[in-house]
């Protein structure tokens, strides 16, 4: 009230007819939903010891603080004393679990929609650091692969760089290219072309971007062990993979270690403008990584509750998925099964020379490590309790490529379709 007093004296003791007076008085008057210029520097501001009773002097907003990644990157921003925004589309109640991350006062949400310049520029203009992990692996009827990986993502980099964001991060794909490689869909994978041409929006408008290619991320209530164990991936007891997963080699990352390698990169000068390879420390086929990880869970070809087939060989699986990717609304079920799903699952998780995250300081796990604890939830026999500990089957590491094997891999997918006829390659 006494601001207002104020402001109502200033105009009382003004000349009638003094425009210019009156031009300035109301031009220095702040509304809570003007955008205007970061006003203060919130560096300055540092309070407290560090953890989430403190404020470290960082205002971070992250789009798609809900996600797999989000909230794992919420949690330890919230833990080192960051203030934090979150802009969110659709039904409030879905981030309120978010709350419990930060501290009272640290944790804010703001509406968002990824076409609205304002909603975004709200979101971000009170921020030193912005991190965009939106995403998704499947088009729906709101947004194409265009849209989200693309537009949306230069969008926010112009808007970033616009209110003077100190540093951006931006997720992309392991398997992301110009031309990336093709299995069976003519073109290859629009997602990883589109993922391709959003790293460049992306640098076009913020050159000093730091950029993540993410391999498969493995971690608990992910995409990736919960879409292999699911049963409508496999027909019956049977996967259906593209050579039988034999000529594909994959490289997934555990959930902490890519949480890990963000974090460190927000506060490593050399990371500016620079693009990682977010993948595993070991390389293996994606046979040897689906038996290794069904072998976990007591499913196995002996028992004939495990086993591997060529998807070429099964109209229905691509039947199959093209009716999951039509189901308005359903799509989180099927953990994002598509044509294009299958087509990403089909090629290799290949590098193009970029350092991997041991070059921010992360202690990569190996699934010898991990695994075990991740996949315990689908154990088929996870009701029986063992006698001891001698009774329970013991599962041997899976068998890693060497230089030469992988080479040679290499080499017989590079024969194209011929590859796939046993006996022939």
């Amino acid at each position: 009230m006494a601001a207002l007093s104020l402001r109502g004296a200033g105009l009382l003791k003004m000349p009638i007819g003094s425009t210019s007076a009156l031009a300035n008085v109301v031009s220095s008057c702040n509304y809570a939903s003007e955008v205007r210029p970061r006003e203060m520097n919130t560096a300055a501001m540092k309070r407290g010891r560090g953890g989430r009773s403190s404020f470290s002097g960082d205002v971070v907003t992250v789009f798609g603080a809900n996600g797999f990644i989000g909230r794992g990157v919420t949690n330890r921003l919230g833990k080192n004393g960051s203030q934090m925004i979150f802009p969110y589309r659709g039904e409030h109640y879905k981030m309120m679990k978010l709350k419990t991350v930060g501290d009272l006062g640290q944790v804010l949400f703001c509406p968002m929609e990824l076409t609205d310049e304002d909603s975004i520029r709200r979101a971000v203009s009170h921020s030193n650091i912005v991190i965009n992990l939106i995403g998704r692996s499947f088009e729906t009827s709101n947004f194409s692969y265009e849209d989200v990986n693309i537009t949306g993502p230069q969008l926010i980099a112009r808007i970033c760089k616009e209110s003077g964001v100190k540093r951006l991060v931006h997720m992309s794909h392991i398997a992301a290219r110009e031309n990336p490689e093709t299995a069976f869909l003519p073109g290859g994978s629009r997602f990883l072309k589109s993922k391709y041409q959003g790293e460049l929006a992306v640098l076009s408008e913020f050159p000093d971007a730091t950029i993540f290619r993410a391999a498969d991320v493995y971690g608990e209530g992910d995409n990736f062990l919960n879409y292999w164990m699911s049963r409508f991936r496999r027909n019956r007891m049977k996967i259906p993979v593209y050579g039988r997963g034999e000529m594909t080699i994959k490289q997934p990352i555990f959930h902490s270690d890519m949480v890990t390698g963000i974090m460190n990169s927000l506060y490593d000068p050399s990371a500016m403008g620079q693009i990682y390879e977010a993948v595993g420390p070991q390389r293996l086929t994606q046979a040897e990584l689906l038996t290794y990880m069904h072998a976990l869970a007591t499913r196995l070809e002996a028992d004939n509750t495990f086993g591997l087939m060529e998807l070429m060989l099964r109209p229905d699986a691509f039947v199959r998925s093209f009716v999951f990717s039509q189901l308005a609304g359903k799509k989180n079920c099927w953990h994002g099964q598509s044509l294009d799903k299958l087509e990403r699952d089909s090629i290799s998780d290949l590098s193009d020379g970029f350092p991997d995250l041991t070059e921010l300081g992360v202690k990569l796990h190996t699934f010898e490590d991990k695994l075990p604890f991740e996949v315990a939830p689908f154990d088929l026999h996870g009701y029986y309790q063992y006698e001891d500990c001698d009774t329970k089957p013991k599962v041997a590491s899976p068998h890693y490529l060497t230089i030469e094997e992988e080479r040679t891999l290499l080499r017989k997918r590079g024969m194209g379709p011929i590859a796939l006829v046993p006996g022939l390659a």
